[in-house]
């Protein structure tokens, strides 16, 4: 039996196939560029915001950093190798399956500058 984190309660670590592997690839980089593409509507907002004169430069530059600051955060959970990715994917699985997928702007907007 396999325990979450990918090991056989018995024989210790499971090794994938290439082809679940590359799978797992494919899966977390599809989440990666799905995700960088909702957090660019935001700063695309922005710009439009700021064109129509609804929010300063200043509020623009605010716009930006967090979307920066989301970009990482992003980053830093879907980049890895090996069996790290296949975490990644297998933990995406889940959230789905949960209902629960991060917000990443939301995630930083806690850290977001007054």
């Amino acid at each position: 039996m396999r325990t979450a984190d990918g090991h056989d309660q018995v024989n210790g670590p499971q090794r994938s196939s290439k082809a679940e592997r590359r799978a797992a690839r494919d899966r977390v980089s599809r989440y990666h560029e799905a995700q960088l593409a909702k957090l660019l509507a935001h700063v695309r907002a922005g710009f439009h915001a700021h064109e129509a004169g609804r929010i300063d430069v200043f509020e623009l530059d605010d716009v930006i950093h967090h979307y920066h600051r989301a970009a990482r955060k992003l980053y830093a959970f879907c980049a890895g190798s090996g069996g790290q990715v296949e975490a990644v994917a297998r933990t995406l699985e889940w959230l789905e399956s949960e209902g629960s997928e991060p917000d990443w702007w939301q995630e930083c907007a806690s850290t977001a500058r007054s």
